[in-house]
């Protein structure tokens, strides 16, 4: 494997976004790559689907990112092309705290590879029934508005009379005042803003996924020189730290090139070894 340098400098690339993704995507791979970031804001994206339910995402999270890149490269004209989608459950560990996962993905046309670039981590995607404008601004607080903005329904989380994007109080009132007035129960559902550019969290979790992406287009395959050599496989089998049985912590990592195929194996260097909580003997 060899890294440090770019495959990308000097060259332009299209970033289909209409939620200001731009402005982490932009620097960190303008920096790192060399390239030149071009931000295409003709297509609404959310014909893709909406994390409001109002518009349901056909197909898998990749499927989307991958359709948002080419439309991105059909109007901008260009055979490199970036999209970004995220997704919004519960953690992988306890399954009890809100989780975002984030993907980029890079689609070169001219080598015809796709790279991708992951980040997970906690979410801001509180939601809240309120019975009264005391609840209501009592979670707008916790649920950090304004920076994180809010949605608001009459009735609940399901009634397609919405208002997205409110991003002040006077307007968050008076988006109260509306829904109320709407709801038949005097009942309003509150929610956080899940797109991009009204979630810093979430805008967060976007920037690593940049940066890991940037890490992978600097690393190049030591056969071919194609870019996005990375691990593509985990061996299971690192030893227990107490009895030393092998465990399903991964000992080593498998790289592989995206075009040529070559694989190189590499031991883990930051860990000998497992914790023995990760041992199926020391902790069955």
């Amino acid at each position: 494997m060899t890294s440090g340098g770019s495959s990308y400098s000097g060259v332009e690339m299209v970033l289909l976004t209409r939620h200001g993704k731009e402005r982490v995507i932009a620097p960190v791979l303008e920096s790192a790559l060399g390239c030149r970031v071009r931000h295409e804001s003709g297509y609404d994206t959310d014909r893709l689907g909406t994390f409001t339910r109002d518009i349901p995402r056909p197909g898998t999270q990749l499927e989307a990112a991958r359709n948002k890149a080419r439309i991105g490269m059909e109007l901008a004209g260009l055979s490199l092309g970036l999209a970004s989608e995220g997704s919004f459950g519960p953690d992988p560990f306890a399954g009890m705290f809100p989780w975002n996962v984030e993907f980029l993905i890079f689609i070169d046309d001219l080598r015809e590879i796709e790279v991708v670039g992951v980040a997970e981590g906690k979410a801001n995607s509180a939601h809240h029934l309120a019975e009264d404008w005391a609840a209501a601004e009592a979670f707008a607080r916790k649920a950090g508005f304004p920076e994180h903005r809010l949605v608001l329904r009459p009735e609940g989380e399901d009634d397609p009379r919405i208002r997205k994007g409110i991003a002040d109080w006077p307007e968050l009132e008076a988006a109260y005042a509306w829904a109320t007035a709407q709801s038949a129960s005097d009942r309003v559902f509150l929610e956080v803003d899940l797109r991009a550019h009204a979630n810093p969290t979430r805008m967060d979790n976007i920037r690593l996924a940049v940066e890991d992406l940037a890490k992978k287009l600097r690393s190049h395959c030591p056969a071919c020189g194609t870019p996005g050599f990375w691990i593509v496989e985990r061996i299971a089998g690192l030893p227990c730290s107490d009895c030393g049985a092998p465990t399903r912590e991964p000992r080593a990592g498998i790289h592989g090139c995206l075009k040529c195929g070559h694989r190189v194996t590499h031991e883990r260097t930051d860990r000998q070894y497992a914790s023995p909580g990760r041992c199926d003997y020391c902790n069955p």
